[in-house]
């Protein structure tokens, strides 16, 4: 019992030396397509009827001549799968050890994306990671909006003051006006009805403050607007 226990540890390094790493499947196609042309080719045999002895004759001859070719070569086109796998897996290392930790952050989540839509659909998959980046994002860019709101509505206002003053604008406003205002509102409506419906996409379409825009256009109306070279814009 005791002299049999030291070969347990190179019976598995000798099958560790066997197995490949990363083209077994190679090894696996190989066997396969051997035995399938060895059912095929015994099926032709015992069909063969009268040509069966000339098979067998033919057996001979191949057997006697090419049998000591395979026997020289046997082997050999392992050797050459676990040469080329042991070369894979050393670029392998070796590339593991130059990309950044960040670009491998980058690779797991993408498997684990893979892994979600596997196991739970595209469908599925989309909406949680929806969720999810909604979630994670949304205080921030509500906290930029808040932040940029005010900026964004006292330039809007110079900008139209500033067209205001060219040839035919007023008259194109006129009819421009009212029809974005129109669209706008359809806009909002679809956007309402989508989050109401439990569309996730719908959380990240902002609503078009329609009568916010009024009431700041009408209360800068006679009011001077400073630019940022100082300058009042009436």
């Amino acid at each position: 019992m005791a002299e049999s226990e030291p070969k347990q540890p190179a019976e598995m390094v000798e099958g560790d030396e066997k197995n490949l790493k990363y083209l077994d499947f190679v090894q696996v196609a190989a066997i396969y397509m051997v035995v399938c042309f060895s059912s095929v080719y015994r099926y032709a045999k015992e069909n063969s009827g009268p040509l069966k002895p000339g098979v067998r004759t033919v057996e001979d001859t191949v057997r006697t001549v090419i049998g000591p070719v395979c026997d020289k070569f046997y082997g050999a086109p392992f050797q050459l799968l676990k040469f080329v796998d042991h070369k894979i897996d050393e670029s392998l290392r070796g590339l593991d050890r130059q990309v950044p930790s960040q670009v491998k952050r980058v690779s797991i989540q993408a498997r684990a994306v893979a892994y979600e839509i596997q196991r739970t659909g595209v469908v599925d998959a989309a909406m949680n990671i929806t969720k999810t980046m909604y979630s994670k994002y949304e205080p921030t860019a509500r906290e930029l909006y808040y932040k940029y709101e005010p900026v964004a509505e006292q330039y809007a206002v110079l900008a139209w003051r500033s067209l205001n003053r060219l040839p035919l604008f007023p008259q194109v406003a006129q009819i421009a006006v009212p029809t974005a205002a129109f669209w706008s509102e359809k806009y909002n409506q679809v956007v309402g009805s989508a989050a109401e419906g439990g569309y996730t996409i719908a959380l990240y379409l902002p609503l078009i403050p329609i009568e916010r825009i009024a009431k700041v256009f009408d209360e800068s109306i006679g009011e001077p607007v400073v630019s940022t070279n100082g300058v009042a814009a009436y």
